[in-house]
């Protein structure tokens, strides 16, 4: 009777293990099927990617698509050595500092276009050094294209203020202006003699943008 509950209990374990062997087999089979979803979304991911960039390269395209202000067809920039320098200082003064319109006149042959702000400095002589602190800018004035026949002229707002109005100031007397034509890296001179301060932190002088005559 034990023999007999023996082979029957071994037969038992064996059948459970036999199953349990088939559970685990079939439980098995399924990473397969697992790895093969995977392996779906790198195509997905790529495509999503591909989006992406064409997304960037319509976002880094739009920039190129305003494009610069038009200039007036055929015409140069002026240039210094076209150029005639003159001041007209009726406009007069105030509080220590005298207004005055520098004229710049076209006296080449061709058309030329003045646009934006001249450099000015006092300098000693004309093949001299600029003395202290060149003219800052005006923002204030609209800058536009003018377009210069020979013969005409642009004009921009030149305001010096009195080197006697810096107790600081060393004075030093200068014989006129240093002016470059805006985009230009020659200059011209004009004679017209006054003090300049020759301390690099005293601006004394102002200038706005061109405008026509």
């Amino acid at each position: 009777m034990t023999a007999q509950r023996t082979k029957n209990g071994l037969a038992l374990t064996t059948a459970v293990a036999a199953a349990a062997l088939l559970l685990s087999g079939c439980g098995a089979s399924k990473p397969p099927a697992q790895a093969a979803s995977e392996t779906v979304a790198p195509t997905a991911s790529s495509s999503d990617t591909a989006g992406s960039a064409a997304a960037a390269g319509t976002d880094t395209a739009q920039p190129t698509s305003a494009s610069p202000a038009p200039t007036r067809s055929g015409a140069a920039l002026c240039k210094a050595a076209s150029l005639t320098a003159t001041t007209d200082s009726t406009g007069g003064g105030a509080a220590g500092s005298v207004y005055m319109q520098l004229i710049l006149t076209n006296s080449g042959a061709e058309p030329c276009l003045l646009t934006g702000f001249a450099g000015v400095s006092l300098a000693a002589d004309a093949n001299g050094e600029p003395i202290g602190a060149a003219a800052t800018r005006d923002d204030s004035t609209t800058v536009i294209e003018v377009l210069l026949a020979p013969g005409q002229a642009g004009t921009a707002t030149l305001r010096y203020t009195q080197a006697g109005n810096y107790p600081d100031c060393t004075r030093t007397p200068a014989a006129g202006f240093r002016i470059y034509p805006p985009e230009d890296t020659a200059s011209l001179f004009l004679a017209q003699p006054m003090d300049a301060c020759s301390n690099p932190g005293i601006n004394l002088l102002t200038i706005g943008a061109f405008q026509a005559k």
